[in-house]
C-alpha cells in the first residue's frame, strides 16, 4: 500500500507538471525558462531521491538547456529535523553503546538537516567538540521505493519515446542509485575523509578534518569539529590571492597526482580557518580518476590553455568523450569555432569546464558521450572555477594553471605504470633467466630428436572464435539464399496455380505454395537465430 500511495503521489506531481508545461508552451511560451524552476521544485518537493536525481541529472550538462542546469544545481534542501529521540536511538543502535558512555555531552538539537542526515554538536570524555553526523530512520526504505518506481518510469519512456533513448534514461536512474547508496554509507564517507587527511597531512594549505575513530558505521559518522569563514566572505586582497593559489594548488595535486578529488567544492563545504587553512569537509561525493585519464587530462588542459583545436580533439577522443571512428574533418571545424570563440575572449573570461561542456553538446550527442568518471569532474570544474571566483575576481585560472601545471603536468605525463611495469619486468627476467637452462636442455633435446631440423608451429589467439563467425555467417547466408528461392518459387506456384490445393471452401490455396512459404519461413528463421 505504501507503494501504491507513493506512486499515486508522484505521478500526481508529473501530471501536474506536465499540465503546467503545456500551459506555458502554449499560451506563455515566453515564460518556458521558469519552467525549469518548477521542474526544480516539483523534484525537491517529491523528497530525497528525486533531489539527488536532479542532482545527477545536472550533472549531465550535455544534455539538458543552461537555465534547467542552473535550476537544479540551486538545490537547497530545507528538512525539518527528525526528533532527538530517533536521532539517540540510531546512534545508540549503530554504535553499541549509550549516549552518555560515547560522549561528555551532546547537544540534542541539531545544527544542519538535510534529507539524508543532520548533524549534532558533542564533546567527547576526551574534551575534544565533534561533530555527529546520523542518517535519517528509514530514509534506505524509502529510496529503495522510489527508486523501484524510477526504474519503471524509466522504462517506460525508452518503449513509449524511443528519441529519448540516446540519453539512456534507466542508466541515469541506476547512476543516481549508485549514488544514494555511496551516500547514505558513512562508512564509505570516513574512509574517504581519512584518505584525503593522509594525502594533505604535510600541507601547511588545507586542513580536513579527523574522523574520531571507533565512533564510526554505516549510519554515523564521527568528526572533530573545525570553525571558520565561508570561502566567499570578503577579505583582503592579499588573502584574496593567496587562497585562490592555495585552492588551485590542492586541486591539481588531488586531480593530477592522488587521481581522487573532493566532488563537491561549493562555499557551504569549504571554509576558512582562523590559521588561513583551506578545510575540506563533506567527503560523500568523491572522484575518480585512473593514471590514462589524468594523462589525458593534463593533455586535454594543455591543448586548451595553448587555443589548439587539433590537439583538443585528440585529447578529447583519448579522454573517451568522442568516438574514435567520428568524421574528424567534421569535429575540427567545430573546434575550430569553439576556439575562435575563446581566442576573442579576455584571459580572465576563459572556462575550460565551459569548453568542456561545448564540445558534449556538438552534434546533439552523436558521437559524443561522457565516461561515468568525467561526469563528477566536470562539475567539479564548474565549481572550482565559482570558487576561485569568489576567492579573487581578479585571478586568470587558465593563466596560472600554465604557470603552476607545467610542472605538475610533465610530472603526471611521466606518471604511469612504468615503476610497475619495470618492476615486473625484473622481476618476470629473473625468474626466466633462473629457467633458462632447463628450457634449452628440453628444446635440444627435442632437436635431437627431431633429427636436427625443429618444426615451428604458430598459434594465433582467438583463431577459433574467428573460425566459428565465419561458419555461422556462411550458415546465415545460405539459410538466407535458401529463404529468398523458396519466397520466389512459392510465389511463382501461387501465381500459376500450380499443383493440388487446399482451404477449398475458404481461399483454395496451391497446396505446394503454402509449403514452400512455411519452409521459407523456418529457414528465415534459422537464418537469424544461427
Amino acid at each position: 500500500m505504501m507503494f501504491i500511495g507513493r506512486l499515486l503521489r508522484v505521478g500526481f506531481a508529473a501530471a501536474n507538471f506536465a499540465v503546467h508545461a503545456l500551459y506555458l508552451y502554449l499560451f506563455r511560451p515566453r515564460r518556458l525558462p521558469t519552467l525549469a524552476e518548477r521542474f526544480a521544485v516539483t523534484l525537491e518537493r517529491l523528497g530525497t531521491t528525486f533531489v539527488k536525481f536532479g542532482q545527477i541529472l545536472s550533472l549531465h550538462q550535455e544534455m539538458l538547456p543552461d537555465h534547467y542546469i542552473k535550476a537544479l544545481q540551486r538545490f537547497h534542501e530545507h528538512v525539518n529535523p527528525f526528533p532527538a529521540a530517533k536521532a539517540i536511538r540510531e546512534i545508540e543502535t549503530a554504535l553499541g553503546r549509550p549516549i552518555a558512555e560515547l560522549f561528555a555531552e551532546f547537544d540534542p538539537v541539531p545544527f544542519a538537516a538535510a534529507s539524508i542526515a543532520q548533524a549534532h554538536k558533542a564533546r567527547l570524555h576526551d574534551g575534544r567538540m565533534v561533530v555527529v553526523k546520523v542518517r535519517r530512520p528509514g530514509i534506505q526504505d524509502q529510496i529503495r521505493r522510489d527508486m523501484r518506481m524510477l526504474r519503471m518510469f524509466a522504462r517506460a519512456t525508452e518503449l513509449l519515446a524511443p528519441r529519448l533513448r540516446r540519453y539512456h534514461p534507466l542508466r541515469l536512474v541506476e547512476e543516481t542509485w549508485t549514488n544514494l547508496r555511496n551516500e547514505t554509507d558513512f562508512r564509505r564517507e570516513a574512509r574517504n575523509a581519512r584518505r584525503f587527511k593522509e594525502a594533505f597531512k604535510d600541507w601547511k594549505t588545507v586542513h580536513v578534518p579527523t574522523v574520531i575513530d571507533g565512533l564510526g558505521a554505516e549510519s554515523v559518522l564521527v568528526q572533530e569539529m573545525s570553525s571558520g569563514r565561508r570561502v566567499d566572505d570578503p577579505i583582503n586582497d592579499e588573502d584574496r590571492r593567496r587562497l585562490a593559489d592555495n585552492f588551485v594548488d590542492a586541486y591539481l595535486h588531488q586531480f593530477f597526482v592522488l587521481g581522487v578529488f573532493h566532488g563537491d567544492p561549493h562555499p557551504g563545504n569549504l571554509f576558512i580557518m582562523n590559521s588561513g587553512r583551506i578545510c575540506f569537509h563533506d567527503f560523500g561525493l568523491t572522484g575518480y580518476l585512473d593514471r590514462a585519464t589524468r594523462r589525458n587530462l593534463a593533455l586535454f588542459t594543455q591543448a586548451f590553455a595553448h587555443q589548439d583545436s587539433a590537439w583538443l580533439l585528440d585529447t578529447a577522443i583519448a579522454l573517451g568523450v568522442i568516438d574514435a571512428a567520428v568524421d574528424r574533418a567534421e569535429f575540427r571545424r567545430a573546434f575550430d569555432e569553439i576556439m575562435a570563440d575563446y581566442a576573442a575572449l579576455p584571459l580572465n573570461d576563459l572556462s575550460i569546464a565551459q569548453a568542456f561542456l561545448q564540445i558534449l553538446r556538438i552534434g546533439r550527442g552523436e558521437s559524443v558521450t561522457i565516461p561515468p568518471n568525467l561526469l563528477v569532474l566536470l562539475r567539479t570544474m564548474f565549481l572550482i572555477e565559482s570558487t576561485v571566483r569568489s576567492l579573487d575576481p581578479e585571478y586568470i585560472l587558465v593563466k596560472e594553471l600554465l604557470a603552476k601545471g607545467e610542472k605538475i603536468f610533465e610530472t603526471t605525463l611521466r606518471q604511469s605504470q612504468s615503476t610497475g611495469k619495470m618492476e615486473r619486468l625484473k622481476s618476470e627476467a629473473a625468474m626466466t633467466a633462473e629457467d633458462l637452462p632447463a628450457l634449452l636442455g628440453a628444446w635440444l633435446h627435442r632437436l635431437q630428436g627431431e633429427g636436427g631440423r625443429p618444426e615451428f608451429g604458430l598459434r594465433l589467439h582467438g583463431i577459433d572464435r574467428v573460425e566459428d563467425a565465419v561458419e555461422r555467417g556462411g550458415r546465415r547466408v545460405a539459410f538466407a539464399l535458401v529463404s529468398m528461392g523458396l519466397f520466389v518459387a512459392s510465389s511463382l506456384l501461387l501465381q500459376y496455380d500450380i499443383g493440388p490445393h487446399v482451404f477449398g471452401d475458404y481461399a483454395d490455396v496451391p497446396l505446394l505454395g503454402v509449403l514452400g512459404f512455411a519452409a521459407a519461413l523456418w529457414a528465415t528463421l534459422r537464418a537469424v537465430r544461427t
